[in-house]
């Protein structure tokens, strides 16, 4: 997604783009993610501020393209307990909070947003400005606006294998392509060609992640729905009650295992993608493993009060996260006309428009 998003944002500059993608189609964290794009918890500053500029940007590019599926939908975070309402409210006095639309909702106002939330809770976190998209069709989507254009060539199973000179690469077919500026969007791939141009030291690690995908759900889910877990994993919620919330009420024994939240979002078909997980040592292992799908479906049966629906999907994926906390991607220039554009995280869709903007901004496109 984040290579496409410069693609786009090159093509509507006036520039001709060739896109080499190394897979018939896009098979990684592009398309095994949540589809939300996800304000709420960033941390503040440069983070919330790409989030905020890249949900204008993919507001005003799903206006132009149905298939993307954006949908404003908000999401609602659950509370049970004094100590998680004290990290809500922390969340909501924050100098920030109304830019990313946080309120603090009572069962009943939730309930009204979401009746699908039928399980016991105290209060509720709304964040309006959350939103999401499609993940499985959102860049096939953007890739048939793109080929509308006389200047965009899409060359899929290529991978660049060389740097041959100053804005020049050749692939595996042994074929040579020149530009002014070419732009590496990797991904997970930190290997190879990436670790030749930037060095060992590169500032990104792989994390591996554990999601699925439920049947039909047969209602609306009308918002995005997380758990508190969430608190402890997304940096905007660091605050003396997080620390009183970990003390007093640690996560879990399987969350606390595989470093998990709750994250909820229906698709199209109306089926529930649920996740996840996160795994940071390597070697990652080959297979999933089924105590935090139990975990999950129990927390989400909670909340909806009610049996979850047979799951139809489960999958693991690897996505590139940089390790430098003050930076959204890493950015910089390897070769002369050649940079490299990698590590977002879990912010890849979210961020992925406005990532490619500043790029593009950047190299004076």
């Amino acid at each position: 997604m984040v290579g496409t998003m410069h693609a786009w944002q090159a093509v509507e500059r006036g520039h001709e783009v060739v896109q080499i993608e190394r897979e018939a189609e896009a098979r990684g964290a592009s398309l095994r993610n949540f589809g939300q794009i996800w304000v709420s918890g960033r941390a503040g500053g440069e983070e919330l501020e790409t989030a905020l500029r890249a949900r204008e940007l993919w507001e005003g590019i799903g206006e132009r393209i149905p298939g993307l599926g954006f949908r404003a939908n908000g999401s609602l975070t659950p509370l049970r307990g004094a100590c998680e309402l004290a990290v809500a409210e922390a969340a909501v006095a924050r100098a920030d909070s109304a830019a990313r639309g946080h309120k603090l909702l009572t069962p009943g106002e939730a309930r009204a947003l979401n009746p699908a939330l039928r399980g016991a809770f105290d209060a509720a976190l709304y964040c309006e400005r959350d939103a999401a998209v499609e993940p499985r069709t959102a860049q096939l989507a953007l890739r048939a606006e793109l080929s509308k254009s006389p200047n965009y060539t899409f060359l899929p199973g290529r991978e660049v294998r060389e740097v041959v000179g100053p804005g020049a690469v050749r692939d595996d077919h042994g074929d040579v392509h020149t530009a002014d500026a070419v732009v590496l969007c990797t991904g997970a791939w930190l290997s190879g060609l990436v670790r030749e141009l930037a060095g060992p030291e590169l500032p990104v690690r792989r994390v591996r992640l554990q999601m699925m995908q439920t049947e039909p759900l047969g209602e609306p889910l009308t918002t995005s729905v997380a758990d508190a877990d969430s608190f402890r994993y997304y940096p905007a919620y660091a605050s003396p009650a997080l620390d009183e919330l970990n003390a007093r009420r640690p996560q879990a024994p399987t969350a606390a295992e595989h470093r998990m939240q709750l994250l909820m979002v229906q698709r199209a078909d109306g089926g529930l993608t649920i996740g996840d997980t996160h795994e940071y040592e390597h070697p990652f292992a080959f297979d999933t493993l089924e105590d935090p799908y139990d975990h999950l479906a129990e927390v989400v049966e909670s909340l909806l009060g009610r049996p979850l629906p047979r799951v139809r999907r489960r999958w693991a994926g690897v996505y590139a996260q940089c390790t430098d906390p003050g930076r959204v991607v890493h950015r910089r220039r390897v070769r002369d006309g050649v940079w490299l554009v990698t590590g977002p995280g879990g912010r890849g869709m979210t961020c992925s428009p406005a990532i490619a903007e500043t790029t593009a901004n950047e190299l004076g496109w």
